[in-house]
């Protein structure tokens, strides 16, 4: 922000200006009135003027010696006239000013950032017309490269020559471009040199100074003497004054050391410090810009050529060209002079041989631009000059160099230019950048930089992991979610690192990384704050993480890029880590959780996006895992993840709505297989039923159970089951179904009774098929249609206000046990709950157990049918209110019976139809809205005109709701409405005229005034609501069927794994008998509690628990599936027409490239054999002049034939 006009006063206390002291004649002057300094001899001071015996000694000024200091009287804001352009900043100053005052004024005081690079641009000062290609590389290549990179361009400043064009480049940009970052070109001009410069004069400063910068005839003058305006274009200028008057070069010293001072400083990128990179950047140039290119390669600053701009450059580029071909000797002496009288005329090439030999001693920090390269590729071209101006095999030169590329987000120049081999990176040296690019968002720069050798382990220290939550956006959820869940003191200086876990915990409940311990469990120090638990964790992994087999920093950045919505940096860490399908259907949860609370529609329907990859990616690596080996696969189901808050698979994927995860085969396959229990999957349904009402039919061949090799899983895996789990299932010890859940019970292989008595072996199969979740199904079903009979039996014949039948009893007995069993269920929690870890139930917070049980649609169904009939029971046992209470119950038995289609979801055919049903109602509930709205609009206007006098409001309320509903099927009372069918008599006391329905009741009189008006009103209302609303309806219903017939086989299954899992859970005995198990399990409970017995873990349904070995195992097979599976999916889209068209481009441009090269080169043998044929002619001419000479003794060896010209 710049700094207001009074607290720039101390500017002229700190930079100073020159004013000559010496008048000394110029020699060239033919009127001797002007000095050397430029200025005539009324311009000096009369001291300067009166030593004439010190001007007769001197004979050369010298600014150093010849002049003084004094306080700048020309600063501050300049305002170019008729410019239409927001005011400049300048300052006078002398040629001597310490670089670090000027450097803090333009960050500190002008409110400049600070670059990230500075391009220093040197040219020529004539060549009014730049060609095309230079221009397109200034506005192109320039100033894009400094408007994305946050560069300084730095210039003479001047509108005229190279500064002149740079202007209109930044014009140009700033013009196109709606971003609010600007491109920070900065003017360095010799103040002798500025035109109209008693403009700028002030001793205050001049806020704003006005400047008449365009040109008119009086003048040329000035332009003839050397003096040129500012160019207006540019935001800062540094007025130069060494003394002089009219001479250009005054500024090089101050620029010089101003540009070396800023290669010395530190800047931010993403808030991190790195050296700021100083370019040269020379196109065009007479021959005194070989002394600047000398003075910059001294102070040790690259320089970039551009080959083609013609002068200095052209001069530089070539002779760059012909040392790298040639060797370090370069080319002759004599050839040397010859090219530099060719750029250069009028200099002496004695003096700029000596220039461009010192200039090529440091050649490694130059490097050429040609018209070759293209616009687009500068900041390749830059980032090269840099790294070649390094010149070290010590991965540290070059750690700037990388941060800048990181910076501009170029992996492409990083690859070629830094890790082509021939520099030695250490993961330390790789930690910044990784850093920046985390912050920044580059995925590609990530990936490299992990793939080069980078430690994540050593990487991710608190510090850096509250820096990357530090970049959340302020406006989003998830900084309002950190914030509220932070736990630093208020009022500190330092940010509180943040508390994830409980983030976690406020989105998916209980469902926390284990890396995320509470304070009591990990950190004996309670006032940090997650991250540094993480950490602190990380040191005791042996107590702490042991159920931890993948890698917490990846853990901990996947889910920082969930958070924050990195999407390729998501997909990435999830690709390194482990816990592949687990961590997909996680992170699809967490996604959706997100979206629904986000604010924003865009950063919503994202997240939304990447929850869906993230689910196809979940999808997609089961699939290979089940193609793989089916019985692993079912492991990788029902295993515990640690990571995701020790939830299964089919958990996240049930609270994420993944249903194309469900539709899966291997996720079907095992659904089957658990809903027939022990028994084959094959068994037909007319046996099972035939069973079911026939038990001895179990032991019979009609039921057949699946064999026992289906436990050589448990070798293949080589599972050490925990010791601790081996207790007492839901059904006893009898009931290994609830150890094992894939496996079939131990049952022999023959149905004879070799190897265990016949007696254990007919109570295992009793066992198994009364256990199996089809069994408890169908015994529920006929259970629930008994119970209906019997509701429908009591309600038509028995229920009698004085007497309680034996039915009526049983009736409420039967309630009774459903309600014991919905307690059962809501007390329980639930097996599916993603709240439960190892712990168990009994840790689960109650209201998290309530809030699962009530999620459910039907459960809530189940609670308002038990509600009203307990409400029912109340009034009927109530004398007054007994015919009440036969309402509630003959609505309740309504609902109980609406609960059948839960029921029927199971069916294959009949379950998507369900589904279907189900989404039409959400297009019922609009269509009754809109018809509504009409209906009342209709039924008031048409009631207010027929019967202005009736007060009866029951009647009144019926003809306007209730009729107006029956007219749309039909039943139209024209009698009621039209008075030509009515008795036209004086019916009423009040006065008009009236008329009297026939066949109506006394008293109901009505309006003959506006009957006309009645009947359009029903025939507008017949047309909208037969017409036009029953038509949307059935569009609704018709878009609605169309889309979900599509899907509905995915909703099926996904509530068949609902259904599934509640009666997987759910007791073998079907109300009313349920009772006996409930008692038992009541029982059991209290036994626990007075035993005090530690909670044994088979309560858990659809789970296993794996050894740390068999889960190493496991893990290590589904790393490697989704190995295979990421080289598929990438082999398949090398394969794909984009990417073959890309890849055709990419070869073709190469191949230009060459074609390109191979035209240089070929010209350049044509000019070597040019001068080889020069050579030969010349040793001939040599040849053919000694033999005749008489130098040469007579009778010498004749000179050798030439060689003849093989076959």
């Amino acid at each position: 922000m710049v700094v207001p006009e009074k607290e720039q006063s101390w500017i002229p206390k700190i930079f100073k200006k020159k004013t000559c002291t010496a008048f000394i004649i110029d020699l060239t002057d033919p009127g001797g009135t002007l000095c050397q300094c430029g200025c005539p001899r009324n311009a000096h001071l009369s001291v300067a003027v009166e030593d004439a015996f010190g001007a007769a000694v001197v004979t050369v000024w010298d600014s150093d010696v010849h002049t003084t200091e004094k306080p700048t009287d020309a600063y501050g804001d300049l305002d170019f006239l008729g410019s239409g352009r927001k005011a400049s900043n300048f300052l006078r100053l002398s040629d001597r000013t310490d670089p670090a005052a000027a450097y803090n004024l333009v960050t500190n005081t002008w409110g400049f950032p600070p670059p990230n690079l500075v391009v220093s641009v040197l040219g020529g000062s004539g060549a009014p017309i730049l060609q095309t290609w230079l221009q397109d590389l200034l506005r192109r290549g320039l100033v894009r490269a400094a408007q994305s990179t946050g560069a300084w361009i730095v210039t003479g400043g001047l509108h005229r020559g190279i500064g002149r064009h740079v202007g209109v480049a930044v014009r140009d940009h700033q013009t196109a471009s709606t971003g609010d970052s600007k491109v920070v070109a900065m003017g360095v001009a010799p103040w002798g040199v500025v035109r109209n410069r008693d403009a700028l004069l002030n001793s205050k400063g001049s806020f704003p100074a006005r400047y008449p910068w365009r040109s008119n005839p009086k003048d040329r003058d000035q332009e003839d003497s050397g003096q040129c305006s500012l160019d207006y274009n540019y935001s800062a200028f540094f007025l130069v004054d060494d003394g002089t008057q009219g001479r250009l070069g005054g500024e090089n010293r101050f620029r010089l050391s101003f540009e070396s001072y800023i290669a010395r400083q530190k800047t931010g990128v993403g808030g991190t410090g790195i050296d700021i990179p100083v370019l040269l950047l020379l196109i065009n140039g007479d021959e005194k810009m070989l002394k600047r290119i000398e003075d910059a390669t001294q102070a040790q600053l690259p320089c970039l050529l551009v080959a083609g701009s013609g002068g200095a450059a052209d001069c530089l580029a070539e002779t760059l060209e012909d040392t790298l071909i040639l060797g370090s000797g370069g080319s002759r002496r004599g050839e040397a002079q010859d090219q530099l009288r060719r750029f250069f005329p009028k200099g002496d090439p004695e003096v700029l041989q000596a220039q461009v030999e010192r200039i090529m001693t440091r050649k490694e920090l130059l490097t050429v631009y040609s018209l070759e390269d293209g616009p687009e590729e500068f900041e390749t071209i830059v980032l090269k000059a840099l790294v070649k101006a390094c010149g070290s095999s010590e991965a540290s030169a070059y750690l700037d160099e990388l941060r800048l590329a990181v910076a501009w987000n170029r992996v492409d120049i990083a690859q070629r230019e830094l890790f082509r081999g021939d520099i030695q990176w250490r993961s330390f040296h790789l930690e910044a950048s990784l850093l920046d690019a985390l912050l920044n968002d580059r995925p590609e720069f990530v990936r490299l930089l992990i793939s080069r050798g980078l430690s994540l382990s050593h990487f991710l220290t608190p510090a850096r992991l509250t820096r990357l939550y530090s970049v959340t956006p302020p406006n989003s959820v998830v900084h309002h979610l950190l914030r509220q869940a932070s736990h630093g003191p208020k009022g500190s200086a330092e940010a509180p690192p943040p508390d994830v876990g409980h983030v976690l915990r406020l989105l998916l409940g209980e469902m926390c990384a284990p890396t995320y311990y509470p304070e009591s469990a990990a950190d004996p120090d309670p006032g940090h704050g997650c991250a540094s638990r993480r950490l602190s964790a990380k040191t005791n992994s042996e107590l702490k993480l042991n159920a931890v087999l993948g890698q917490d920093p990846l853990s901990d950045l996947l889910l920082w890029a969930l958070l924050l919505n990195r999407a390729q940096m998501a997909l990435y860490f999830w690709e390194m880590g482990s816990n592949a399908v687990a961590s997909a259907l996680g992170a699809s949860l967490l996604l959706r959780v997100l979206a629904r609370m986000d604010s924003e529609a865009e950063e919503a329907e994202r997240r939304k996006d990447l929850a869906a990859k993230f689910e196809g990616l979940g999808v997609g690596l089961f699939g290979q895992c089940y193609r793989s080996n089916e019985k692993w696969a079912a492991w990788l189901l029902l295993r515990r993840c640690p990571l995701w808050g020790n939830a299964t698979c089919l958990q996240l994927a049930m609270q994420a709505d993944a249903r194309t995860f469900f539709a899966q085969d291997g996720v079907q396959s095992l659904l089957t297989q658990k809903w027939w229990g022990a028994m084959d999957s094959t068994t037909p349904v007319w046996a099972l039923v035939l069973t079911f009402f026939c038990p001895p039919l179990i032991y019979t061949n009609l039921i057949t159970f699946r064999k026992s090799k289906e436990e050589s899983l448990q070798k293949d895996l080589e599972l050490d089951m925990d010791k601790g789990i081996n207790g007492e299932g839901p059904f006893g010890p009898t009931n290994p179904t609830e150890k094992m859940p894939l496996r079939a019970s131990r049952q022999p292989r023959h149905s004879g009774c070799c190897g265990e008595p016949c007696w254990r072996q007919c109570l295992r199969r009793w066992s198994h098929f009364w256990g199996a979740p089809v069994t408890a199904f169908m015994g529920n079903v006929v259970s629930y249609l008994l119970f209906l009979l019997l509701f429908a039996r009591v309600l038509l014949i028995d229920f009698h206000p004085s007497t309680i039948s034996a039915f009526e009893l049983l009736l409420y007995f039967w309630a009774f046990t459903l309600l014991c069993e919905e307690f059962r269920q809501g007390l329980g929690g639930g097996w599916g709950s993603l709240s439960i870890g190892a712990q168990g139930h009994g840790h689960t917070p109650l209201r998290r157990r309530l809030g699962l049980y009530l999620a459910d649609t039907w459960n809530q169904c189940d609670l308002a049918a038990l509600t009203c009939f307990l409400l029912g029971v109340g009034c009927r046992l109530t004398p007054d209110l007994y015919e009440l209470g036969r309402t509630i119950f003959c609505l309740d038995f309504m609902v109980f019976t609406v609960r059948l289609l839960h029921i029927f979801t199971v069916n294959k055919q009949l379950g998507p139809k369900i589904v279907i049903v189900n989404k039409m109602m959400k297009d019922v509930f609009f269509f009754l809205f809109f018809l509504g709205v009409w209906l009342v609009a209709y039924g008031v206007a048409t009631e207010g005109l027929l019967r202005p006098q009736d007060r009866d409001l029951p009647n009144i309320l019926r003809r306007v709701f209730y009729r107006p509903y029956l007219q749309i099927f039909g039943q139209i009372p024209q009698e009621e409405m039209d008075v030509a069918l009515m008795e036209h008599v004086n019916c009423s006391l009040e006065q008009g005229f009236w008329a009297h329905p026939l066949e109506t009741h006394t008293g109901s009189c009505v309006s003959i005034y506006a009957n006309w008006l009645v009947l359009l009103l029903l025939v507008v209302f017949l047309l909208v609501a037969n017409i036009l609303l029953v038509n949307l309806l059935i569009a609704m219903f018709s878009h609605t069927f169309g889309t979900v017939q599509g899907n509905s086989d995915l909703y099926w299954k996904a509530q068949r794994y609902s259904l599934i899992r509640e009666f997987h859970s759910r007791p073998a005995l079907a109300p009313p008998f349920i009772i006996i198990s409930h008692v038992r399990l009541f029982i059991r409970r209290l036994r626990r509690l007075w035993t005090r017995l530690p909670y044994s873990p088979q309560v858990e349904h659809f789970r296993i628990y794996l050894s740390k070995q068999a889960e190493r195992r496991l893990l290590t097979w589904e790393s490697v599936q989704k190995e295979n599976f990421l080289l598929a999916r990438a082999r398949d889209k090398r394969e794909s027409d984009s990417e073959r068209l890309k890849r055709t481009s990419q070869k073709v441009d190469s191949a230009l490239k060459q074609l390109g090269q191979i035209r240089q080169y070929e010209q350049r043998l044509k000019g070597l054999e040019r001068e080889v044929q020069h050579c030969s002619r010349v040793l001939a001419w040599m040849a053919e002049t000694l033999s005749h000479s008489p130098l040469l003794p007579p009778g010498g060896p004749p000179p050798p034939a030439p060689p003849e010209p093989k076959d």
